[in-house]
């Protein structure tokens, strides 16, 4: 997660419509998500966070393995890429990123897309994205990022899989849901930012974004209530989106949907930290998932012997049965609370 990132937005209000879960989904569904477990995120977490990937700092050798390792799992999964071609990555230049980046010698990078078409609105687009950088080497200690943002990277490819697993089965979405793995979050939020300003599909066809950045650990404020994600952004702009989550944690995870960052008068300002919100200030319905912060935050010790794998096994299908509901849903997700811009 970026350290910090302060713009304001207000949102206007309108009406908004209610939402349902199917039953006969359920039982489909579930055997889909539970392909999501703790030994494959483990397995997946101890290669994307080890040593060998140097920290993952945007546009250094330790990334491009990064984005190699998540290109290579899409291929042997058969998931599309989403990029016309099939290399899976929409390069960043280091002349944007270095433009934009108050930092500055930043190398050449690469956002990592994988795509799966639905099945009756393909034109639609469910996006589940989390950043691949972390903050690399300092003073010789490699900044492994365990946790931010190893954990939504891994999940993921997890909830990747599940929907591959739906589509074998046939019983892909009807809607398309872009995995989208983005860089230089910790430069400024600048991946989702180049994405954003150069969409492979349309901002406009864009349903929601569904953002992880840290879902693998325990806050102090949760030390005795550790079956807890805080939620920020769901009722920003979409009524609807906030009801459909609260309505599928209740029916699937029973996850306590803590909503303390979601204040606008909380002075952390997450909301404006991590990359959905370059989706939202573009209007398009989000929800960021986000465990808090705590001792190994932004340290070398993010490793991922501390990862809370259960919790985040349920998190993570949390997200998954999010984006399922959203997919399947008749009418596309609606904006009650976008902005108007002239």
């Amino acid at each position: 997660m970026k350290k910090i990132f302060y713009v304001t937005i207000t949102f206007a209000f309108m009406a908004c419509s209610s939402v349902k879960i199917e039953s006969d989904q359920l039982d489909q569904v579930e055997k889909f998500a539970n392909t999501i477990t703790a030994k494959d995120l483990g397995t997946h977490l101890f290669t994307y966070a080890s040593d060998e990937f140097e920290g993952r700092n945007t546009g250094e050798p330790g990334q491009k393995k990064a984005v190699e390792y998540l290109k290579n799992f899409y291929i042997t999964e058969g998931i599309s890429s989403g990029i016309i071609g099939d290399d899976y990555f929409q390069e960043v230049p280091a002349s944007w990123l270095n433009k934009n980046s108050r930092r500055g010698g930043l190398k050449d990078s690469e956002n990592v897309l994988a795509f799966i078409k639905g099945t009756e609105k393909p034109d639609e687009i469910v996006v589940i994205s989390a950043h691949l950088d972390h903050e690399g080497i300092k003073d010789g200690e490699i900044y492994n990022g365990a946790d931010d943002d190893g954990s939504g990277t891994v999940a993921i490819l997890e909830i990747a899989q599940a929907f591959k697993a739906a589509v074998d089965s046939g019983k892909g979405p009807k809607r398309s849901i872009l995995f989208l793995h983005v860089t230089g979050e910790e430069k400024g939020l600048l991946g989702s930012k180049y994405y954003t300003e150069n969409p492979v599909y349309p901002l406009a066809n864009t349903v929601c974004d569904l953002n992880i950045d840290m879902v693998g650990r325990i806050d102090d404020r949760h030390k005795n209530d550790p079956n807890y994600v805080y939620l920020i952004g769901s009722d920003k702009l979409s009524t609807e989106l906030h009801n459909l989550s609260e309505l599928v944690n209740k029916k699937y995870t029973n996850i306590n949907l803590d909503y303390k960052y979601n204040d606008e008068k909380d002075p952390n300002r997450f909301y404006y930290r991590s990359d959905h919100y370059n989706f939202a200030k573009n209007n398009i319905p989000i929800i960021f998932y986000f465990n808090g912060t705590h001792a190994d935050y932004h340290r070398p010790s993010d490793t991922p012997d501390k990862i809370n794998y259960e919790l985040l096994e349920n998190r993570t299908r949390l997200v998954f049965h999010t984006a399922w509901e959203v997919a399947n849903m008749e009418k596309r997700i609606f904006a009650d609370k976008a902005v108007n811009k002239k």
